[in-house]
Formats: structure tokens, C-alpha cells, sequence
């Protein structure tokens, strides 16, 4: 999905909000417990669910990998059952490595011929511009590079005080010169809301990726308000447990149901 497709699916939608898919055994329902692929099913009735409000949906690979065969098997069955939905897909996969090792990477998750092609993917920028390049150099995809996380450590070094700039800026400055707005975005926590403006200074056209909202706390009016970009949005919303935790009983997906079609029409407000 280009720039031009996903600006699109957010217009029609009146969203902009993006799906975490990061499913734990330890919280699915108990009526999911006799399923032969309890992950998958999870998923599947999640994303029935939450389609109508939803232009994106981000597995987490972790949760995913921690059930080792399994769980990949559950994350191939998760994107094809995806592909053919018209949203925007995104591996959370926070990859970063020399080039050669990055290569690998962006084949796993970015490829045609494998078995995820998702399209777009996380990628650490800390190794600078040559573990980053390889991931672009993938056709018609998108690269999502850590710029400023949620996290409460992303103090140690993202906006430490004891360099000349913070390094979150550094990151910006530096890594906008890789990429193009048209396959390059940046995550950006929504609990750093206060720091879009500042952020859109220098990026000004680059879509963010903006995790934080719901459970962690962040305001969505805050993120909008900074970090919009005027007639396309620039802002991929991401909510994860507050949607696919909203209930742990039967009606687990019709609490997600509900709970992403209240963030949707918060959203509508703005789109």
C-alpha cells in the first residue's frame, strides 16, 4: 500500500487508528483455550471485528516468535488472512543490524516471494545509515524507524540533556536524508506528545507511527493537535491492549469492536 492508498483508506474510514496484534496465551479467552491455533483464531475474530475502524494492523512479532513454529505459523496465517482486506501492514519487528544481516531481515518480512510481505516494517536506526538502507531498497515498501518510544527509558538516550541536541533529533535530522516521505515514517510515542511539534519542525511530511495510546495513557486529542499534517493526517494511531483486552470473556471481540469504534470516532473528528 503506497502513501497515496493509505491516505485513501483513511479518508474513507474516517480513521487512522492501527491494530496491535500482539496476542499472549496468558490473556486470550478461555473459550479459545480447545482451538487448534488458539493465536490465529484470536486474531482473525479481532480483525473481523475491528475492520470497519481500523486502516492498519501491527503484529508484534515477539508474540509470535515466543511460541517458536507455532507461533510463526500463526503470524503467516495472521497476514494472509489480512492481505486481501485493504489495510496497511506492519511488522513490529524492531530489526537493525550490519547490511548483509539487515538484507536477511527485510527479505523475512518485506519480500514478495516470502511468506509474511508486509508493508512496512520497524527498524532500529542505531547502527546508522547502512543496517537502514537495505530495508529501503525493498520495492514499494515502508521503513518505520524508532525516533521517540513510549517507554519511560527511552530517557537514558533518546532525549538525554548531555549532548549537544537530544539524540531523538539527531536520529530525525540524519536518517530524513535516507529515505522519502513516500517510504520512510517514524514512531513517535503518544506519551512524547508535548515533543510532535518540535518533531514535525523536522519532519514535517513524513507519516508517524504513534504507539501509547489507551493503555499507556496518551491523549489522542494532544497527538492530533501537534502532529497532524493538514489534508492527509500523517498519523498512524496505534492501540494494542486496550482493544484486544477489552473483555476477557465470549464477547472478546465484540468489546474490541466496540472499544475501536469509540477511538474511530474520536478520530472522525480530525479526518
Amino acid at each position: 500500500m503506497n502513501r497515496k492508498e493509505l491516505v485513501e483508506q483513511i479518508h474513507a474510514k474516517k480513521s487512522f487508528l492501527c491494530v496491535g496484534l500482539d496476542p499472549d496465551m496468558e490473556k486470550l479467552p478461555a473459550c479459545l483455550q480447545g482451538e487448534s491455533d488458539p493465536i490465529f483464531e484470536f486474531n482473525r475474530r479481532i480483525i473481523d471485528a475491528t475492520l470497519p475502524y481500523a486502516v492498519a494492523y501491527k503484529p508484534n512479532t515477539a508474540f509470535y516468535e515466543a511460541y517458536g513454529i507455532q507461533g510463526l505459523n500463526s503470524l503467516q496465517k495472521t497476514i494472509d488472512y489480512l492481505r486481501n482486506k485493504n489495510v496497511f501492514t506492519i511488522a513490529d519487528a524492531k530489526r537493525g543490524d550490519i547490511g548483509n544481516t539487515s538484507a536477511r531481515y527485510a527479505k523475512a518480512f518485506l519480500s514478495p516471494d516470502g511468506d509474511f510481505n508486509f508493508d512496512a516494517m520497524t527498524v532500529a536506526p542505531y547502527m546508522g545509515s547502512d543496517s537502514v538502507q537495505p530495508f529501503l531498497q525493498e520495492q514499494g515498501k515502508w521503513v518505520i524507524l524508532l525516533a521517540l518510544t513510549s517507554n519511560a527509558g527511552s530517557a537514558d538516550f533518546q532525549t538525554a540533556q548531555d549532548y549537544p541536541v537530544p539524540l531523538y533529533r539527531k536520529v530525525l535530522e540524519v536518517s530524513k536524508q535516507w529515505g522519502t516521505p513516500q517510504n520512510m515514517m517514524y514512531v513517535v510515542g503518544a506519551t512524547k506528545a508535548d515533543m510532535l511539534q518540535d518533531i514535525r519542525r523536522i519532519v514535517p511530511e513524513h507519516f508517524l507511527l504513534v504507539p501509547g495510546v489507551g493503555a499507556q495513557g496518551g491523549s489522542l486529542e494532544d497527538v492530533c493537535r501537534n502532529g497532524m499534517i493538514q489534508g492527509e493526517i500523517g498519523l498512524l494511531v496505534n492501540a494494542s491492549r486496550s482493544i484486544l483486552y477489552a473483555s476477557k470473556g465470549p464477547d472478546f471481540a465484540e468489546a474490541a469492536a466496540q472499544e475501536a469504534m469509540r477511538m474511530q470516532q474520536q478520530m472522525s473528528r480530525y479526518v
